[in-house]
């Protein structure tokens, strides 16, 4: 089963008001640069609910979704056994 994970991430804010996610930072102190933001737009997530802005993101070769939620960040994670 998904979880809605919260993360830290380490963000540029632009002179226009855009947010651009550069790095998560995970619970175990992990660092995750995201190498490109390859999507932005307003979303939710089905898997574990919650809306916000949905940034479709590469990092380490993979795609990930990683959500605004004002104020907080999440990631759709899952449950540990």
């Amino acid at each position: 089963m998904a979880i809605k994970k919260f993360v830290q991430v380490i963000a540029k804010f632009e002179e226009d008001g855009r947010i651009i996610p550069l790095q998560v930072l995970w619970e175990d102190g992990r660092v995750f640069e995201i190498d490109r933001v390859l999507d932005m737009r307003p979303g939710v997530s089905l898997k574990v609910g919650g809306q916000g802005i949905r940034y479709t993101c590469r990092i380490q070769n993979k795609e990930v979704c990683l959500y605004y939620e004002e104020p907080k960040w999440f990631v759709e994670g899952k449950e540990k056994a």
